[in-house]
């Protein structure tokens, strides 16, 4: 399985070693002169204190549906023009409940350079089971990807700043496509779906949004650093790290766009059911740290179902593995939807 795993994570010939970047811009206007490592961790120690501010959504007056197409401008504004539009496809279920019955909706985030048509199947799967779901754009991908990337090097870099940045734009798309679908589509319960790079981002809009009744995260870790530091598909990321920080000082900037310190927050809203799935051949997201991310979650009391899949990351999108990775999302939303 391992032999499988680095196969996949070598297919890809595009993947480029890029040069370090502090990238202190992307986190405070006018940041010339200033020590970028005492910048970071006070950028750190300021958005934990109040990450409900760093999380915070305001108002969207510009959502388009237009078929099965909805946009809107995304409330973050970054250098590149084209991902600064948020695009969602919307599978919507043919059943018209009244006001009064259950109306469920699912916000799927796919994984780190999905292609257009990942997770189509399981929006398709999800109608089956009379739940519409909205497939998200995450940033840098697809219609939002600028022109000078053949991938979407801009969501997870060697730029310290525009990862958190990136990932910040991610979970507040996120929570916008949820805002949608309640007040405007009136889905009166909400799931989220994310996978890889987008459980994370899931799971950090679940923690800062009460509108989400329901979470299913697909591929779990605690901190985001410590994934692009061993993960096999980052490798090339961690190349650009060589010699310029260490592990633990990368961990303390990424702490805002990590899952694992706002698993606390949980406590403090009303208790949602979440699964987490995790692969046990993983290389990507290595399984000691989702080990760690579900005991933590479990030594907080939560209401937390785990599921194994016997399989590594890139394996989970093939066959048998997909039908069964699937199944545990699909049938977890089917009966806490």
């Amino acid at each position: 399985m391992h032999a499988r795993e680095r196969h996949h994570a070598t297919r890809d010939t595009n993947r480029i070693v890029r040069p370090f970047e502090w990238g202190a811009s992307f986190i405070k206007e006018q940041a010339n002169g200033e020590d970028p490592r005492q910048l970071f961790l006070e950028h750190t120690e300021s958005v934990m204190k109040r990450s409900e501010e760093f999380y915070a959504l305001p108002e969207i007056r510009d959502y388009k549906l237009a078929g099965e197409h909805l946009s809107w401008t995304s409330v973050v504004q970054t250098p590149s023009v084209e991902n600064n539009t948020v695009h969602a496809r919307f599978f919507s279920t043919s059943k018209k409940n009244s006001s009064k019955e259950k109306r469920p909706a699912v916000l799927i985030l796919p994984q780190w350079n999905a292609q257009p048509e990942s997770h189509v199947d399981l929006c398709r799967v999800l109608n089956r089971l009379g739940i519409s779901a909205l497939r998200l754009t995450l940033p840098y991908h697809e219609a939002r990807r600028p022109p000078e990337l053949e991938r979407a090097d801009y969501l997870v870099s060697s730029n310290v700043g525009r990862t958190i940045q990136s990932v910040r734009q991610a979970v507040l798309d996120a929570r916008a496509a949820v805002r949608w679908l309640r007040e405007e589509a009136g889905y009166n319960r909400i799931g989220i779906i994310g996978t890889s790079i987008g459980s994370c981002t899931a799971f950090l809009a679940f923690a800062h949004e009460e509108l989400i009744d329901v979470g299913v995260f697909n591929h779990v870790s605690g901190y985001f650093a410590d994934v692009v530091w061993r993960g096999l598909s980052t490798q090339h990321v961690r190349e650009s790290f060589r010699d310029k920080l260490t592990l633990e000082e990368l961990r303390r900037y990424w702490l805002p766009i990590s899952p694992i310190p706002f698993i606390p927050r949980l406590l403090q809203m009303p208790p949602r059911p979440m699964r987490f799935i995790a692969a046990r051949y993983d290389l990507t997201f290595p399984v000691d740290l989702s080990d760690d991310v579900i005991a933590e979650t479990r030594r907080h009391n939560l209401p937390l179902s785990v599921a194994w899949l016997p399989c590594g990351h890139y394996t989970s999108g093939e066959k048998p593995w997909v039908y069964l990775d699937g199944w545990k999302i699909a049938s977890f939303f089917k009966k806490r939807l």
